[in-house]
C-alpha cells in the first residue's frame, strides 16, 4: 500500500513531526458529558494493559487486534482475562462484562510493536459473556467508507486520561487506501481500538478503529482500519465458532481486574 510505504519511509528518515492543528481533546468527566458515549468503554486485558473498545451490538465489542497480544512476549491473552468496562469514569463503569470469545481479522498476524504492514487488518471482535441491555448504553451503528477531508470525532481512553473517556470533536481524514485511513485524530497509548466516528443525521457511526499513531508526510497522525466490511467477516466467524464451542455450566463467569493496569496499544512512535 502506498500509505504504508510513506509511513515506513518517514520512520527510516526520522523526519521531524509537525502536529496538524485541530480541535482540543476534552476529557468527559461528568455523567452528562458521557451520556452519548456510554457504549465506548475501557478494555482491560489481564493485569498489564488496557485499550479502548466499543459496543456494536448488545454482546459485541470492537477493538484493535493487537490489543489482544502481549507486546513483549507476543502471546495472545486468554478471553477470560479480558473485561469490558462500558462508560468507565472515575473508578466506576455503567456495566462490567467478561468476554466469552474473540476473533481477529483473518489476515492479521501479530509481528511485534512497530509493524506498519499489520495496520490494514488490525481489528478484532469480542463477544461478551452477557449482553448489555441498558437503555443508557446504546450500541453504535457502523458507517460506510469516509472520503478524504471527512470530519471525524474520536472517543478514547489513553495514558494520562485513563480514568475517563476523552473526546476530540473535530479531526479529519487525511488520506485513504483500501481499508486503511490516515487521520489527524489525536491518540496516545491506550487509545488503540478507539472508535472514530462520522456523524450522519446527528448520530455517530463508527467508521474505523485506531490501530496506531505514526508519522506520515512529516506530521503526527493516527492510523485506523475501516469497520464496515471487516465487521461482517468477523461476525460470520463468531457464529461459526459458537456452533463448534461446547457449553459449560459456569460459562460466562469471569474474573474482573479493575486495578493496576497500564495502557497497551499503538507503539509506532514513542511520545
Amino acid at each position: 500500500m502506498r500509505i504504508l510505504k510513506a509511513v515506513i519511509a518517514v520512520f527510516a528518515l526520522a523526519a521531524p513531526a509537525q502536529a496538524e492543528q485541530g480541535s482540543p481533546v476534552l476529557q468527559l468527566d461528568t455523567l452528562d458529558a458521557t451520556k452519548q458515549w456510554q457504549g465506548v468503554g475501557r478494555l482491560n486485558i489481564g493485569r498489564i494493559g488496557f485499550c479502548t473498545g466499543t459496543l456494536v451490538a448488545p454482546d459485541l465489542v470492537l477493538t484493535a487486534a493487537h490489543c489482544l497480544y502481549d507486546l513483549e512476549t507476543g502471546e495472545r491473552a486468554d478471553d477470560d482475562e479480558i473485561e469490558f468496562l462500558a462508560g468507565w469514569r472515575d473508578g466506576r463503569a455503567s456495566a462490567y462484562r467478561g468476554v466469552r470469545q474473540s476473533v481477529i481479522h483473518s489476515s492479521y498476524e501479530f509481528r511485534g510493536r512497530e509493524d506498519p504492514e499489520r495496520v490494514g487488518s488490525d481489528i478484532a471482535l469480542l463477544q461478551l459473556d452477557q449482553p448489555i441491555r441498558n437503555a443508557g448504553i446504546r450500541p453504535f451503528e457502523t458507517g460506510h467508507k469516509a472520503p478524504k477531508g471527512q470530519v471525524l470525532k474520536i472517543v478514547s481512553y489513553a495514558r494520562h486520561r485513563a480514568n475517563a473517556p476523552s473526546l476530540q470533536d473535530a479531526c479529519h481524514v487525511l488520506e485513504t487506501d483500501a481499508d486503511l485511513y490516515v487521520t489527524s485524530c489525536d491518540v496516545d497509548f491506550g487509545a488503540s481500538g478507539a472508535p472514530i466516528f462520522v456523524m450522519e443525521d446527528g448520530n455517530p457511526r463508527i467508521m474505523s478503529v485506531v490501530s496506531a499513531k505514526a508519522e506520515w508526510n512529516q506530521r503526527k497522525v493516527s492510523l485506523a482500519v475501516g469497520v464496515q466490511n471487516n465487521l461482517k467477516e468477523m461476525k460470520v466467524e463468531l457464529v461459526s465458532r459458537a456452533k463448534r464451542r461446547p457449553r459449560f455450566a459456569n460459562d460466562g463467569e469471569r474474573l474482573r481486574f479493575n486495578n493496576g493496569v497500564q495502557p497497551s496499544g499503538a507503539r509506532f512512535v514513542r511520545p
